[in-house]
């Protein structure tokens, strides 16, 4: 653990003095005069992401220079634990006073490093923080993160439905959750029919389930659900991939991770809800049973889907599992999914867009996400584009034509949500490509943070 939290935060540990580009000349001056000129050499000038070792008359490290954004930035410290030599660190007193929360958290995300196959090649460097409320919170917000991560990051081979499964079960015992799971053939008899013909092809030994968990029991709490997209890899089924397309496809249950990682915090911080978390999980496979373009398909709702392309298969299973959410009539459904690559095109792949049917609500969270350096943004339920998903021979077409990709998607989603009921639908990547601070290339938690602060502004005031 590479930050440790303490009563009193030990005066030997070396200390990491935060500054800015904006604070660095008032900052400076609690330096000694050769310090200064050290620093001057080295050219810091607090800059975000830049450090400076300062050594002492016996050439030791006597101090750290860190330039960050902000005192609450999530990512202010995330450049430091794997550049510092390996030794303990502690926040100096002078200079810019780091917010707990986030001195936690992005030392946490700096320190991220997806392991399972491949050794780490050195110590991180540890941070000794004094013990409290908001520092709890940040360990808090960096684990359910960090286990997104490692979610979306761990290869198809060794994360299929029967491991997603696995995940929830265990995070169902550590919060004393309810878990029930349909799964083959199970799904047919309950009526998951959509779930169960994107997912047969890889039955036999990845077969395709529901997996719902059900935590909180006082029936005078409002009902949260939150559905996450579960393909744990998509080739594309026949209408396969390219190579190319293929690569990261491991990745494509990343609304499942995310979904799950926020039921982590939901419970960890015990919202005042009653909370179900519904994973359709399958593996869309090439096999003689897969389903085919121009296939028809009845779902849960009765309404029939024709498959127009089998590469849109994440919202052929989001809508079973939407239409059972909907049963319960909760106060609110999220759902999260790596839906569309049109959202990308549109948003690329720092800002997941955000469907709802208030519009005041979707600009409350833009301004929420940009403030939590979360961000999401809001695209249209445009309904002028529901020409596009029907079909001359079925309710409703898996495909919208070429244009207005993720708008489509998200229109083909609320066909199966009533008009009455509340709901939410963000279409993540879910993934870095480009390596920052505290955010290394790989599967990534988006949306969050944001979500959790929205959520405890609802339901706890």
């Amino acid at each position: 653990m590479t930050v440790s939290l303490h009563k009193k935060v030990a005066a030997s540990a070396t200390p990491i003095l935060c500054t800015s580009g904006a604070s660095w000349a008032e900052d400076q001056k609690v330096l000694t005069p050769a310090q200064a000129a050290w620093a001057r050499a080295a050219g810091f000038s607090g800059k975000a992401d830049t450090h400076c070792l300062l050594p002492d008359e016996k050439g030791e490290l006597a101090a750290v220079l860190a330039g960050t954004r902000a005192a609450d930035d999530p990512y202010a410290l995330a450049a430091l634990p794997q550049s510092l030599p390996s030794r303990r660190y502690r926040l100096a007193s002078e200079g810019l006073a780091m917010d707990p929360q986030a001195a936690a958290l992005s030392w946490s995300l700096g320190d991220y490093v997806f392991d399972a196959y491949k050794a780490r090649g050195r110590a991180p460097a540890e941070l000794l923080l004094a013990d409290g409320p908001e520092a709890q919170r940040g360990l808090l917000l960096a684990g359910a993160l960090c286990a997104v991560r490692d979610l979306v990051n761990t290869p198809a081979e060794a994360c299929g439905p029967q491991h997603l499964e696995a995940v929830v079960r265990q995070l169902a015992k550590q919060h004393k959750a309810k878990v029930k799971v349909w799964e083959g053939e199970q799904l047919l008899k309950a009526n998951f029919p959509a779930i169960h013909a994107v997912g047969r092809a890889a039955a036999s030994d990845r077969a395709p389930r529901l997996i719902e968990l059900s935590w909180g029991s006082d029936k005078k709490l409002p009902q949260l659900s939150l559905v996450g997209k579960g393909v744990c890899f998509d080739s594309g089924g026949l209408d396969i991939k390219p190579a190319d397309g293929m690569r990261q496809m491991k990745k494509d249950m990343g609304g499942a991770a995310n979904a799950i990682g926020l039921a982590m915090l939901v419970m960890s911080l015990r919202l005042p809800v009653r909370l179900q978390l519904l994973v359709p999980a399958v593996e869309n496979a090439i096999s003689g049973n897969a389903f085919r373009p121009g296939d028809i398909f009845r779902t849960r709702s009765g309404k029939t889907i024709e498959i127009g392309n089998t590469d849109a298969e994440g919202r052929v299973i989001l809508c079973d599992a939407l239409s059972y959410a909907c049963e319960a009539q909760p106060d609110l459904i999220i759902d999260l999914a790596t839906l569309t690559g049109a959202a990308r095109v549109a948003l690329g792949p720092e800002l997941p867009a955000l469907f709802c049917r208030d519009l005041a609500r979707g600009r409350e969270l833009t301004d929420l996400g940009l403030q939590e350096r979360d961000p999401l943004w809001p695209m249209p339920l445009w309904q002028g584009y529901q020409a596009q998903i029907d079909s001359p021979i079925a309710d409703i077409v898996n495909t919208g034509g070429p244009m207005a990709g993720a708008v489509t998607a998200a229109l083909f989603l609320e066909r199966f949500i009533p008009d009455a009921q509340d709901w939410m639908h963000i279409d993540l990547f879910a993934w870095n490509s480009v390596a920052r601070a505290g955010r290394p290339v790989g599967g990534e938690a988006q949306t969050l943070r944001t979500l959790l602060h929205w959520l405890e502004r609802r339901y706890a005031g």
